[in-house]
């Protein structure tokens, strides 16, 4: 329990160091003057500064995951991927110093823990979609693009002064993004074959009257389809 303790009150300190003065001001030693600590103590609980701002990242980021997993799910997928992109972009305006704190700083083949369960919030959503039939690409790619759109919609937005922050930028790229990875209201033959590749690799793990080795052979099969039409 005082472990515990200890672990919350450093990362507050952090916290409160890094909206205040951003990250250059979450230093070990401020760090460990606000909490009341030593310094092995910080070491001894998050390893490095480096373990310690991820900590701080996931901590401030539960809020905005906790928000974003409570939306209601509709029958609309679509409309929920709105959603979930309007919560994005707004914790990020709202919280400059924590949002690029999780998605400022592109390390090669590492994601914080933050960064992780945003992924999979937005793989979830994603999958939603393919399930429909109504993706136009792959699950891989729409995520990506989303992300990728959506994070740099909210560095401009944090990065412009107040005043001239345009609400419509957001949903300009939100509709475009997609009108570009999503389909109508179902796969037609206009489409082309991927949206329907994409739909039955997407319920391929559900397929159970089919043995592992076939739902494997016919994920491989769709995911073929999928980047020949991309």
């Amino acid at each position: 329990m005082e472990r515990d303790l200890t672990r919350e009150r450093i990362i507050k300190a952090a916290s409160d160091l890094l909206t205040k003065g951003g990250r250059d001001a979450v230093s070990t030693r401020a760090v460990c003057a606000a909490a009341g600590v030593q310094s092995p103590t910080l070491y001894r609980l998050f390893g490095d500064k480096h373990g310690l701002l991820d900590a701080v990242a996931s901590h401030e980021f539960e809020s905005y995951l906790a928000g974003k997993t409570a939306l209601a799910e509709t029958d609309d997928p679509v409309e929920d991927l709105r959603h979930g992109w309007d919560l994005h972009v707004s914790f990020g305006v709202a919280n400059p110093a924590c949002y690029s704190l999780v998605f400022g700083e592109a390390r090669p083949g590492t994601e914080s823990p933050a960064a992780r369960k945003a992924a999979a919030v937005l793989a979830a959503r994603i999958r939603r979609i393919a399930e429909a039939g109504r993706l136009r690409v792959s699950e891989e790619r729409a995520a990506h693009l989303v992300h990728a759109t959506g994070s740099g919609m909210t560095f401009t937005l944090i990065s412009l002064p107040e005043e001239r922050r345009d609400p419509a930028l957001s949903v300009m790229a939100r509709e475009a993004i997609i009108a570009t990875i999503t389909t109508g209201e179902s796969p037609t033959a206009e489409d082309g074959p991927t949206g329907i590749a994409v739909a039955l690799r997407a319920i391929a793990p559900k397929l159970t009257m089919l043995s592992p080795a076939e739902r494997a052979l016919l994920t491989e099969w769709m995911d073929r389809i999928a980047a020949s039409e991309g």
